[in-house]
């Protein structure tokens, strides 16, 4: 501190020492009254322009130290962060107690063997929610909430102008919900059927993997039987049922997204726990129980409602459970549903229902895409917020869930590989640790380029799957855009673009994509209900409809 308060002083002596007010009137006895009143005017011009620019040079300092300091502090804390989550060693659940510490090392040995500690489940929370309570981001919250109610306010106009009669009837959520009954027991059937199967087909082969002289071949029959259950039990006949009973689009969202879901998360059970068993059958000279080495049912239960796809015996959790948390995120919820419904009947019916008849030509196209833009970006906010920040933070609050990352700032992501990081992180947790890590473990770490196209291909494969049987026709856009743009654009817009230009590419991308995605599959809704085939082929149906259905007819379906 003595030397701090040494340069202190020298500062302040390497100063100019500013004339006083006495030494002004002295300078009065010197030349004339007009020489004292010009020279004292002008002495006292400089010194107060010199006072000026010394007050703007500081206040520029400040600004600069406290920009410096800001973005220092929070690097710091984000490394710090993340030191403490790879530096804490994970906590070793209760049930592996009769492992000794030779096991329990060989144990962490075969689990990092192909992706390291795995994912760090820390106690953290949800980036919106910290944002939030920042009155400038809350206004744009706030913003957001004004465009919904003047939504609601110009559809209620212009009904009642049309009728003569407020319309409250919400006709198109009745129909895009419809059959919600089957919906509720086809959901039971598949939740029940997860619950029982790979806990029962694990339980079965870790409890006589150890003692068996077979292990190899008890191995594969149950491991095919586990793969039969995925592909026929769980990926077959919620399909079959949803296809044969030709559920209306949200429900079809419903059905399909949970199968997929719980499909990712029956494999994470098994992945995460086969290689505890496996290392126990390595150590031939242990004779310590296996039982221990098979989960709780209760904390697979836990794992199948939980807002992640990696298994783990343990999860931080939180304390208590904030009731009133879990209410607004439900009631956010809610009003995002209505928001899309708006969206939807303000933006994209009046202009697909008459545009579908039109001859498909490139400036048809071209204003579609552009007029498009504005509902495919509310929609593209609306299921973030609703589903990513509103959902998963409900089910995390009910179940004490303390990890909220759920993403992370991809609004600034100036590339799209962190854009694909950051956007959706429950997701790509599972793809790069089921997918990508696997991959480069079975290839000894070689071919990354490849690993990174499997990446691709397999969640474009899956976006695609699920598009087509909700809306009933296959059009590959949502595939053709991962795979040549998104991979383009991955090479391109890479992690070594930085600066806000990079950002603005960014966003203009995203939007046009959302333009395309929202403009092609509402054309080809409408032509699949205005040109019906009878007795369509294989070709015709691979074909898409809006390429040649130009007729003026009426609509099959008004919505």
């Amino acid at each position: 501190m003595e030397s701090g308060d040494d340069s202190v002083l020298r500062c302040r002596s390497a100063l100019p020492e500013l004339p006083t007010i006495s030494d002004l009137d002295g300078m009065g006895g010197e030349g004339s009254n007009g020489e004292i009143h010009s020279n004292g005017k002008m002495e006292v011009e400089r010194l107060i322009s010199k006072k000026l620019q010394l007050k703007r040079k500081a206040e520029h300092l400040k600004s600069d130290l406290m920009r410096q300091f800001d973005s220092q502090v929070l690097e710091f804390m984000d490394s710090l962060i993340e030191e403490s989550a790879s530096l804490e060693p994970a906590p070793v659940p209760a049930v592996f107690s009769p492992l000794s510490d030779k096991e329990r090392s060989k144990l962490r040995h075969l689990q990092g063997s192909s992706h390291g500690q795995g994912k760090q489940f820390v106690v953290r929370r949800s980036l919106l929610d910290e944002l939030f309570e920042v009155n400038h981001i809350r206004t744009i919250y706030h913003m957001f909430i004004a465009l919904l109610i003047l939504f609601i306010l110009s559809t209620l106009v212009v009904d009642f102008i049309d009728e003569g009669r407020l319309v409250l009837d919400f006709d198109l959520l009745v129909y895009v919900f419809g059959q919600f009954p089957l919906v509720v027991i086809t959901w039971i059937c598949m939740f029940l059927s997860v619950l029982v199967v790979p806990y029962s087909l694990f339980h079965t082969w870790a409890s006589h993997y150890h003692e068996s002289s077979h292990g190899t071949l008890w191995s594969l029959l149950l491991g095919s039987l586990f793969l039969l259950y995925q592909g026929l039990g769980l990926g077959f006949l919620p399909t079959f049922v949803v296809v044969k009973n030709s559920f209306p689009p949200a429900s079809c969202f419903i059905i399909i997204l949970e199968q997929v879901r719980l499909m990712m998360k029956a494999h994470s059970y098994i992945r995460e726990n086969v290689p505890k068993v496996l290392a126990l059958a390595k150590d031939q000279s242990s004779s310590s129980p296996v039982s221990p080495l098979i989960p709780q049912l209760s904390n697979y239960i836990y794992f199948l409602f939980a807002p992640t796809l990696i298994y783990r015996d343990k999860y931080p959790r939180n304390p208590v459970i904030r009731w009133s948390y879990v209410a607004s995120k439900l009631l956010q919820v809610l009003g995002c549903l209505f928001y899309a419904y708006y969206v939807f009947v303000r933006l994209c019916i009046p202009q697909f229902r008459s545009i579908s008849q039109q001859l498909f030509d490139l400036r048809a196209m071209v204003l579609c895409v552009f007029n498009s833009i504005l509902p495919g970006v509310l929609v593209l906010f609306l299921a973030f917020f609703a589903f990513l920040h509103c959902w998963l933070n409900a089910f995390a609050e009910m179940l004490r869930f303390a990890d909220r990352m759920f993403y992370k700032d991809w609004w600034n992501s100036t590339s799209f590989a962190n854009y694909y990081r950051t956007w959706n992180v429950v997701v790509h947790d599972w793809l790069y640790y089921y997918v990508y890590c696997d991959f480069l473990w079975m290839s000894k770490k070689r071919f990354r380029a490849a690993g990174m196209l499997l990446v691709f291909t397999v969640s474009a494969v899956v976006h695609e799957y699920i598009l087509a049987i909700c809306f009933g026709f296959f059009y590959p856009v949502l595939f053709c855009l991962f795979m040549c743009f998104g991979m383009m654009f991955n090479f391109i817009l890479h992690d070594r673009r930085k600066g806000p230009i990079w950002n603005v590419i960014m966003w203009t991308a995203l939007f046009l994509g959302q333009g395309v995605i929202i403009c092609l599959y509402s054309q080809e809704w409408y032509a699949q209900r205005y040109c019906p085939l009878q007795e369509p082929s294989f070709l015709e149906l691979l074909k898409p409809r809006s390429w040649s259905c130009h007729l003026q007819t009426n609509p099959a379906v008004d919505s």
